[in-house]
């Protein structure tokens, strides 16, 4: 499968260390399509559809991690957006949380046949790392309803941490109905950035948790 012809085509011109993104992101969805024989990690595996849907959708908001320290994927899955994210961003320090024990080794192995020195895997949930409060960002795609990811995460925000997370077009009323949840942990929700992937793909929103100043 032409994966990098495909990631040529979408991601943005000014996308930072283009051409590494393209290299690696490429071989990253190649290693999904082999496991994807024996684990279930993602039903997207047409060149055009994951080049879309797991990279370009990753990357496109990359300008708001820019400046972290510390950022943790809660549930990355098959490592998304966490290494899209790590490669773009080689300065970041990156740690990819996921509880299930064969995603988290085919996380690790991917890790290892990239070669991404600044990403470490993390067989946990996700919660449980955020408790440390050691991470200044915390991102997630596909994760949870607003209500029940503040549950999840709130805890590390309330330390000090804030959340990026990629939604969907119901962000508002994921909002409206996290109401009792922010009013817990004190803390506020903002849509930073939306947009609209290509090939009619969906429409994304992130929306920033923090605490309320």
């Amino acid at each position: 499968m032409d994966f990098a012809s495909e990631l040529n085509a979408v991601l943005p011109a000014d996308l930072p260390n283009r051409e590494l993104v393209i290299e690696k992101s490429a071989r990253h969805l190649e290693l999904i399509v082999e496991a994807n024989q024996f684990l279930n990690l993602t039903r997207i595996t047409t060149p055009r559809e994951a080049a879309i849907k797991h990279v370009l959708d990753s990357v496109i908001p990359w300008r708001l991690f820019a400046g972290a320290k510390h950022v943790l994927d809660a549930g990355t899955g098959a490592g998304f957006p966490g290494i899209p994210l790590a490669l773009v961003l080689p300065t970041i320090r990156f740690t990819l949380a996921e509880s299930v024990q064969k995603k988290a080794r085919f996380v690790e192995s991917a890790l290892a046949a990239l070669g991404l020195p600044n990403v470490a895997v993390s067989p946990v949930r996700a919660e449980d790392i955020g408790k440390t409060g050691e991470m200044d960002v915390i991102t997630a795609r596909a994760f949870a309803p607003l209500s029940r990811a503040l549950e999840l995460l709130g805890p590390a925000v309330g330390k000090g941490s804030k959340a990026l997370l990629y939604k969907g077009p119901d962000l508002d009323h994921e909002i409206a109905a996290a109401q009792r949840e922010m009013k817990k942990f004190r803390a506020e929700a903002v849509i930073v950035s939306r947009y609209d992937l290509p090939d009619n793909a969906g429409s994304r929103a992130i929306v920033q948790i923090s605490l309320r100043a």
